[in-house]
């Protein structure tokens, strides 16, 4: 029978705070620059020509059609050989996690718009509101409402999926995880504490994001 022996791990726990520290500043980071990216993208899907619109879906079908892990290696390997650059992993992560998780929050974004039933738009403009003033006053609180709850799964999935960025050798939780394993040899204590560090950042966000979720449709 397999001896567990999880106090072997006690003289790497300076790996797994940095690792862990890495996996969150990642998450925020490609979280703001994919709610940025998502949010003119969305808006951008609205437009009226073919000239804005056919490449912003272009855009978001090539991200959400294709593995984040190919993107990633795509970005890291074949992007600086097509432009003739250097990159380096930590920028390859970020442009990849941030354009990939732009896709779906355009998509959540553009969705809660045009699910905001036409008659708010025809009353905001008999009322002589402009198409701007129209979308900050009318359109968008009431179709917040509905996008935060994808809006915030999305970003929990974003946070797992940062665990891809150790193909780049970024030391994140996971990588640090490996680091753990080839000095040590025993992947069942490593792996399982990565699981479980993992699950206590990301059960009491989902616990949350549910909370919302009742609330939400309790006011509506």
């Amino acid at each position: 029978m397999y001896h567990w022996d999880f106090g072997a791990l006690w003289g790497y726990r300076s790996l797994v705070v940095v690792g862990l520290g890495y996996t969150v500043g990642y998450t925020v980071l490609c979280v703001v620059l994919g709610l940025v990216v998502g949010t003119a993208t969305g808006l951008g899907r609205l437009a009226r020509t073919r000239f804005v619109t056919w490449p912003l879906l272009l855009y978001t079908e090539a991200f959400r059609c294709t593995p984040l892990l190919v993107q990633l290696v795509w970005f890291y390997y074949a992007l600086p050989v097509l432009l003739d650059i250097s990159m380096s992993p930590a920028l390859a992560a970020t442009l990849t996690l941030s354009l990939y998780g732009g896709a779906f929050y355009a998509e959540i974004i553009r969705a809660g718009i045009v699910s905001v039933d036409v008659g708010q738009w025809d009353a905001g403009r008999a009322l002589g509101l402009g198409r701007l003033l129209l979308m900050r006053k009318i359109i968008l609180p009431q179709a917040l409402k509905r996008m935060l709850p994808p809006l915030m799964n999305q970003s929990i999935i974003q946070l797992k999926n940062t665990s891809l960025v150790s193909v780049l050798a970024v030391p994140d939780l996971l990588y640090q995880g490996q680091v753990i394993t080839a000095a040590l040899y025993r992947p069942l204590e490593v792996y399982t504490l990565v699981a479980a560090v993992y699950f206590a950042v990301l059960f009491p966000a989902t616990l949350a994001v549910q909370r919302l979720e009742r609330r939400l449709a309790a006011n509506a």
